[in-house]
Formats: structure tokens, sequence, C-alpha cells
């Protein structure tokens, strides 16, 4: 039996695939998996307090040597968390139907995903549904439980 599943998902800006379905409200990322429209996960996004702790963020970013791992606050209790791989090689680790994945970024696609999280930056009006979506689940689960 062959997996759907691959350990190492790599995406770009310029990827051909459409894999970035759109970033919610609460910086939330939401990736088709390899660009498979059936696999999909949302992986949190940078929260910060302030514009100077966002430039802090991008610096840090941008200072990470080879090899080491960037922690950050998100909207959740989920932290993310950045592994400088290699030259323009980024990866933030997420599970994929209960396995966990690194999904491989060059520099520019995690810089851009950082950067939603300016105070001034404001989602797609389409986007503003996948944070409904996650809310209605949410609460689903609370009534079942």
């Amino acid at each position: 039996m062959q997996s759907k599943l691959s350990l190492a998902p790599r995406y770009t800006l310029d990827d051909e695939s459409a894999w970035l379905i759109g970033i919610d409200p609460v910086r939330r990322y939401w990736i088709k998996v390899d660009g498979e429209t059936t696999i999909k996960i949302t992986i949190p996004g940078l929260l910060i307090p302030s514009l100077e702790t966002l430039k802090e963020a991008i610096q840090s970013f941008r200072s990470l040597p080879v090899g080491a791992t960037l922690t950050l606050p998100t909207f959740t209790r989920e932290r993310l968390t950045i592994h400088h791989l290699t030259s323009n090689l980024y990866a933030i680790p997420h599970p994929v139907n209960g396995a966990l994945a690194w999904h491989l970024f060059d520099r520019e696609t995690v810089e851009a995903f950082l950067l939603t999280a300016h105070p001034d930056w404001r989602c797609a009006p389409q986007d503003i549904a996948l944070g409904r979506d996650t809310l209605i689940q949410s609460w689903e689960l609370s009534s079942v439980a």
C-alpha cells in the first residue's frame, strides 16, 4: 500500500501548485500538503504584541545560523518553530494525519509568513471564512465533549 504522506513537502511562493489556501485573521497558514487538495493543515503563525517585537522576530529569523532553531509565539498554545537546515531552506514541523512532517520552505516564503504579523496586515476577505470554520469546529468539539 502506498502512502500519500510526504515527510518533507516543499513549498515556495512561486510554486506552480496552489499549496497556500490562505492566511486567516489570527495568522494561521492554511496549506494543502504537497498541493494535495484532500490533505490540509493549519500552521500557527507569529503573534506579536508590538511592531518592535515584529522587528526583533524578523531580525532573529534573518540572522538564524544554519543548524539553529527559532521558536516564536502564536495565537494558540502551539509555538511556531523554524529550523534553518541549509542555505535558503527552512523547516516548520507540523503533523499530517497524525505523523510529524517537516514542511520545507525557502527564505522568502517564511519571511512573507512572518510579515503577516504586522499590525496593519489584513487577510483577504475570502480567508476570513477559514478562521470562522475553525471556530465553528471548536464549538462542535466542545459541545460533544
